[in-house]
């Protein structure tokens, strides 16, 4: 008979085992990041030692192989631009349509909701031609874009929050002569702080890492961290192992920091934006 205590134990050892899995790959990059070119490829799982250990070489020869200063600075203004455009617009869509209930609200707010399930491959052609005729093949531009896609899941977790708002502290503030725009950004929005932290960091963690839409919308052009850390991978398959880890590394810190600065808010904010109205 398993008892409660022994049942604990399970569980633990369960998500010390899960917990290893997921940050092996990470330590793994990292440890192979500080070894040379023929150290990864034979032993890969191997710590460094005195004969394979390079050092800072391999972040030296990457980042000045893909010019990571320059793709840095665009994934850095894509995704703060885009987090910030995305919290700022769909936080306001989410009040007003909670706020004000009509056949345009529900049927927009159903839209948005379903805009989540269709994937992104069925529409990526479309939207190419879209961004292309559009004039959208920029950083400034893809940040609409982004806005777009990001705006379904936003939306539906902004709702969630403002439907948890008593509608009295927005009476009061009409009563006190509040205009909406002073409604909304000196009472509803500081109180959607844990909430938008939420959606922050879950569109940060999505655009930072993103691929495949700045591939296609600006392409090699203006290349961000993930679209240049591909081009480490030379012709008939050669490529730079080592630069490539030391990459890897310095594309996955960013995102780290962030996410364990603000993580004590994404508990807070997705029950925030589960309760029902």
């Amino acid at each position: 008979m398993v008892t409660r205590h022994s049942y604990r134990w399970l569980v633990f050892l369960l998500l010390l085992i899960l917990a290893v899995l997921f940050i092996a790959p990470i330590l793994i990059v990292l440890m192979n990041s500080f070894k040379g070119q023929f150290s990864i490829s034979g032993e890969p799982f191997r710590l460094p030692t005195k004969e394979t250990f390079v050092g800072l070489l391999n972040y030296r020869n990457g980042i000045e192989k893909i010019d990571f200063v320059s793709a840095f600075a665009y994934s850095l203004f894509i995704t703060v631009a885009s987090v910030s455009v995305i919290i700022l617009f769909t936080s306001m869509a989410a009040w007003y349509i909670v706020r004000r209930k009509s056949f345009f609200t529900k049927f927009f707010y159903l839209t948005l909701v379903f805009s989540m399930i269709v994937p992104f491959q069925m529409v990526m052609f479309t939207m190419s031609k879209i961004a292309n005729v559009l004039n959208l093949e920029n950083p400034v531009g893809i940040v609409l874009i982004y806005l777009g896609f990001g705006a379904g899941l936003s939306v539906f977790i902004f709702s969630g929050f403002v439907r948890s708002l008593p509608y009295a502290l927005e009476e009061a503030a009409s009563i006190d002569g509040c205009n909406p725009w002073q409604m909304f950004f000196k009472i509803i929005f500081p109180m959607m702080k844990p909430t938008a932290v939420t959606v922050a960091i879950l569109n940060a963690m999505w655009i930072w890492n993103d691929y495949l839409l700045p591939y296609l919308v600006i392409g090699s052009k203006y290349k961000t961290i993930p679209v240049a850390i591909q081009y480490l991978q030379g012709g008939y398959g050669s490529r730079d192992m080592g630069a490539l880890m030391a990459m890897l590394v310095l594309a996955v810190l960013p995102i780290i920091v962030f996410y364990a600065f603000a993580q004590k808010f994404i508990v807070k904010g997705v029950i925030a934006g589960a309760v029902k109205g």
